[in-house]
């Protein structure tokens, strides 16, 4: 990148405020997936107009913008990919206002979500999203990637709470979508295009977000299973009860000797699944609902636990939230999916994938969102090992294949980024693929921001490896 733009970039924001170093930048390289990327610099916006400015320049000097919240994305969005400005938005944090009567909240992107989530429940409000980064992901990258997390099955997902947007176009235009009402009908709905977009189109600057009522009761309960067919078999039976559990979460027997050393209770070792579920409402209410959901548990066999004290719950909700990185404890490396299928072929999914790891010889524990059919499916390998890093691309398109056979979707609430790309013809026509195509050039016509995303890139340009780059 020239001295001139860089001067010029640091004239908007301030020297303090731009990484040019090749040890600050790496820090910004790569996200929680294995890819890696060196941009050419880093900058922390502070305001909107400084964000304009800084496409404005890009716009016309062509260089690339890769928007980044926290880096916990697991699909390479923020990878940046062709190099150029990598706009961290870690300085636009603040919640700008909480009102009860409207039901809403306005934040910049920069707000860490359980900070939000706190300062929310505080006076008696909830905002439901809650992947498990909570505690360090923001709330613009939980827009950018429409995230969603255990309570989804309930609550729905982050685009179901975003009322309006504040963005920056690629053209340094700032534009406001939607309204602060419930409803609104007017013009095309341009608030649901950046839902999920990965900063294709534009930087997010605010957020006008639905709140709810805080739940007055909440009950926790774990179910381990002596077969994944019972622990499939009663998911079926709970969500075709009605009792609307809040978070319905499965765990495979890989996935469950993680973290049992976590859970509360001793779990039987043979035991093949685990359900980790929760319900929330009135008082009287949730304890029915649990009531009936434990003896659904128990006719198939179960051992049920619940959580007696918010302590025991905690620790429960705890132990889902570090599987992830808990997986990395059976090999070093791992592909993570984020697959989707209607609830009805979840036990096919998961015999489907008992089937493929016997086939490849890999290990592939999923674990996640039964409630809605969002599983999370992870490809264990030794990179260091040929015959398992060889079988791990296979594997993966295997996986997919699998999925859209059983009519799912390839993602649920991580996005296409880098990882997906290629993939992406597995489930949008060309004509559906041409028209996104066309979207992204009438925003943004000289492919500034965040280029390679979504769409597949040249070979050439594919980002690198972590180890080795």
């Amino acid at each position: 990148m020239h001295d001139a733009i860089i001067k010029a970039i640091t004239a908007i924001t301030g020297p303090e405020h731009v990484l040019t170093s090749a040890e600050d930048r790496w820090c910004y390289a790569f996200d929680a997936t294995e890819l890696a990327a060196l941009p050419d610099l880093v900058v922390f916006p502070g305001s909107a107009e400084e964000v304009s400015r800084i496409l404005l320049l890009a716009n016309e000097h062509r260089f690339p913008v890769t928007p980044r919240g926290a880096g916990t994305g697991r699909s390479g969005g923020s990878v940046p990919i062709e190099g150029g400005v990598v706009l961290v938005l870690t300085r636009l944090n603040r919640i700008l206002e909480i009102n009860a009567k409207d039901l809403v909240a306005v934040v910049e992107p920069g707000v860490i979500l359980g900070k939000l989530k706190a300062a929310v429940e505080a006076q008696g409000l909830y905002y439901p999203p809650d992947p498990a980064s909570a505690e360090f992901c923001t709330i613009g990258g939980n827009v950018a990637e429409c995230a969603g997390g255990p309570v989804a099955v309930q609550y729905g997902v982050t685009r179901d709470y975003v009322l309006g947007l504040e963005v920056v176009l690629p053209t340094g235009e700032i534009m406001e979508t939607g309204t602060r009402t419930m409803k609104g009908v007017v013009g095309y709905d341009l608030t649901r295009l950046f839902l999920g977009s990965e900063g294709t189109l534009g930087v997010i600057t605010r957020i006008i977000l639905r709140l709810v009522a805080k739940p007055k009761a909440r009950r926790t309960l774990a179910a381990a299973f002596g077969t994944l067919k019972a622990a499939a078999a009663t998911v079926s039976r709970i969500l075709a009860s009605g009792l609307a559990p809040t978070a319905l979460e499965f765990m495979d027997h890989v996935t469950l000797g993680c973290v049992r050393e976590m859970l509360p209770f001793a779990v039987d070792p043979a035991a093949a699944a685990l359900l980790l579920m929760a319900v929330d409402g009135h008082p009287q209410d949730v304890s029915e609902r649990a009531g009936a959901m434990a003896a659904f548990c128990a006719e198939q066999g179960a051992a049920v636990v619940q959580g007696q004290t918010l302590e025991e719950a905690e620790r429960l909700w705890a132990a889902r939230k570090v599987i992830s990185p808990a997986l990395k404890r059976v090999k070093p490396h791992k592909v993570s999916e984020d697959v989707v299928v209607p609830l009805g072929a979840i036990p096919e999914l998961i015999a489907g994938l008992d089937e493929l790891s016997r086939a490849k010889g890999l290990i592939i524990p999923c674990y996640g969102h039964a409630g809605d059919g969002n599983l999370h499916v992870n490809v264990l390998y030794d990179r260091s090992l040929a015959d398992e890093a060889a079988a791990v691309e296979p594997t993966v398109e295997e996986i997919f294949v699998l999925v859209r056979h059983l009519q799912g979707t390839l993602s649920g609430e991580h996005g296409i980024g880098l990882t997906k790309a290629p993939y992406l013809g597995m489930e949008l026509s060309p004509a559906a693929i041409a028209l996104q195509k066309r979207l992204k050039q009438a925003f943004d016509p000289h492919n500034i921001m965040n280029p390679g995303k979504i769409f597949p890139p040249p070979p050439k340009a594919r980002a690198g490896e972590q180890e080795g780059i």
